[in-house]
């Protein structure tokens, strides 16, 4: 009959004799590193929380800053240095050749230069502050060239200032000095203290006054506040500081139906519209009172 042998059970130690269970610490750490906030501020926060610290420390040291200096310099000039980035000519088109060569002494880039080098928008003010200039655009082309498109401002007047001849544009604007006022026979002259601040009314005058324009020598501002008219032969219209159209419209309405001009007037003073007076020339009277000849017909007006 065979013998039992008897089997060993396994116990709740171990061969050491020691609980396998964790401990009271080990359990608290571990549903502490189960907590998401923790995970996540120990696994990302503070790592990028150092490595920050560590690049900032070097970002800061001295050698550190001139050797990125550097770096950036020479990237800097490199991409520059590009071909496709690299101007070789201006070009300007629109206005006269004066106007051009201006804008040309006024640019003053020296070629070739990159485009990333060139303030455009600090080269646009400097060409649009030319009194010439009434609008410009400047902008770089395919082909390497830095083109300024521009339109002159047109003249409208000559401005006597001292001894000096300066065309005009309609805002008052100089566009550019002249030389003698032969050049220019078309534009009247504007002169007086201030003159300049009030050439839209000028050149608004001189349209309605076009029925005498030929006779047309220019306009005098007088006192900064109004007009007087000259005309040839010496005679002036004096328009008052306020409505000098509706007064103009008056001595328009007399030269049409009385001759008004036609005759030995100097001045017409309209400065108190309910009381014109004319002063006369200085044969004026011989002239009323010479007596006619004797074949000759009495005009009208003098009847």
């Amino acid at each position: 009959m065979r013998s039992l042998i008897p089997l060993s059970v396994p116990s709740g130690r171990s061969k050491a004799g020691r609980d396998p269970a964790p401990s009271r610490w080990r359990y608290r750490i571990v549903r502490w590193w189960l907590r998401p906030h923790i995970r996540l501020a120990l696994t990302v926060v503070l790592p990028l929380t150092l490595g920050a610290a560590l690049f900032a420390g070097w970002v800061t040291q001295a050698d550190t800053q001139t050797m990125l200096r550097d770096t950036m310099a020479e990237l800097r000039d490199a991409v520059r240095a590009r071909p496709e980035f690299i101007l070789t000519a201006l070009t300007v088109t629109g206005g006269s050749a004066p106007l051009r060569a201006q804008i040309e002494e006024t640019v003053s880039v020296g070629f070739p230069v990159s485009s990333l080098a060139l303030d455009l928008d600090a080269v646009r003010t400097r060409v649009a502050d030319l009194s010439a200039v009434a609008w410009v655009r400047v902008r770089v082309t395919e082909d390497g060239l830095l083109s300024v498109q521009v339109r002159e401002r047109r003249p409208e007047a000559i401005l006597r200032h001292g001894d000096a001849l300066f065309l005009i544009g309609g805002e008052g604007h100089r566009v550019a000095r002249l030389a003698n006022r032969a050049a220019r026979p078309d534009l009247a002259v504007l002169a007086g203290t201030g003159a300049t601040h009030a050439v839209p009314e000028a050149l608004a005058l001189m349209a309605q006054a076009t029925p005498i324009g030929p006779r047309i020598r220019g306009l005098v501002r007088v006192g900064a506040r109004r007009w007087d008219l000259i005309l040839d032969r010496g005679q002036r219209i004096m328009l008052p500081a306020q409505n000098p159209a509706a007064a103009l419209r008056t001595v328009l309405a007399l030269q049409t139906s009385e001759r008004l001009l036609d005759r030995d007037i100097s001045h017409i003073d309209l400065r108190d519209p309910d009381r014109p007076v004319l002063r006369l020339g200085p044969d004026a009277l011989t002239t009323r009172r010479s007596p006619p000849k004797p074949d000759a017909a009495v005009p009208a007006e003098e009847t």
